[in-house]
């Protein structure tokens, strides 16, 4: 079963790799040789990568990978399909740019979507605080027990299951919360892609061409969403010998996954206020760190790869310890 799961996940990365190239490939037969097009096909592609790493995407897969992983199911497709639906909204906003008469519909639209989009991410966020709040006490409970833990044991899903579990049972229903979390149009990425596509298209570049652009965002993003599920799958399924210590360190990962549903939440709630609630110094500190999602969602996977490659060095160093010399 192991070394099946081990042939799908090569398999999948093996097929995003063929799609960025085949992405590529559709770039470079669209754009010709033009130095200036190759270079936005390139900034169009990191913007998917960067766009990857936003922090409300790495809260959004930890979350419901977990819950899948909690359930039995496998949840190796949760953050390519979350890309896939973010990315739709994308494709469609570019199609759009192109083929519709109507100027200055993405300004009214974004005035409206980014106040959707912000409300649906706070929503999310909060499910992610309650979640891994009951999923912390529930660790730490065991941990303060005198009786010693069974190897493996970890706390019930409990709320995990109840309100995430409503929403999301499978992988693919990533997509339609990767679809709303896109509606508003409210990271540098997404805007910067649309304006240089949306340029491309008034200097009459035509709609095969300009398409290029939200594909390569597309490709470089689930390639990013999907490393980090399976980050995310290797780091919860990593197993220690101690039960105790396998309690631990899933208490380690559900309060750094706490802190940043926290963070992010209130990040995202500060830019639905920051206009109205003026210009204080917690306010402009909130709308800076919005600006540096992609930094933030880069720091929280580095937080979880220190605790993963910690907790394996300490099993190592306690193993050593015990083994006959």
């Amino acid at each position: 079963m192991l070394k099946e799961a081990r042939h799908g996940t090569r398999a999948m990365m093996c097929a995003l790799l063929l799609a960025n190239l085949a992405a590529w490939a559709w770039a470079m037969t669209m754009l010709g040789a033009s130095p200036v097009l190759l270079g936005a096909a390139g900034l169009a592609w990191t913007f998917g990568l960067r766009h990857g790493l936003d922090a409300d995407h790495i809260v959004a897969i930890d979350v419901v990978t977990r819950r899948l992983m909690l359930a039995g199911r496998a949840p190796s497709l949760v953050g390519l399909f979350f890309s896939l639906g973010h990315s739709t909204v994308v494709i469609l906003a570019t199609l759009a740019l192109v083929v519709l008469p109507a100027q200055g519909w993405l300004e009214r639209w974004h005035l409206v979507g980014e106040s959707f989009g912000t409300l649906v991410s706070a929503a999310f966020m909060l499910v992610a605080v309650v979640a891994n709040a009951r999923m912390a006490m529930g660790q730490w409970r065991a941990l303060r027990q005198p009786a010693p833990l069974p190897a493996g044991a970890a706390p019930s899903a409990g709320i995990i299951s109840r309100w995430v579990g409503r929403w999301i049972g499978r992988s693919w229903q990533m997509y339609p919360l990767g679809f709303l979390f896109g509606l508003g149009f409210d990271t540098a990425s997404e805007i910067g892609l649309l304006g240089m596509a949306a340029v491309q298209a008034r200097h009459g570049l035509g709609l095969a061409g300009v398409m290029a652009f939200p594909l390569l965002f597309t490709a470089g993003m689930a390639l990013v969403d999907t490393l980090d599920t399976l980050l995310m799958c290797r780091a919860y399924g990593w197993g220690m010998r101690s039960g105790r210590r396998r309690v631990a360190y899933d208490l380690g990962i559900s309060l750094v996954s706490l802190v940043a549903a926290v963070g992010i939440g209130v990040i995202e709630l500060g830019q639905g206020v920051g206009p109205v609630a003026g210009g204080s110094l917690l306010m402009r500190g909130l709308m800076m760190a919005s600006d540096h999602f992609a930094a933030l969602g880069a720091g929280i996977v580095l937080v979880f790869l220190a605790l993963w490659g910690g907790a394996v060095v300490v099993s190592r160093m306690q193993a050593d310890r015990i083994s006959p010399t």
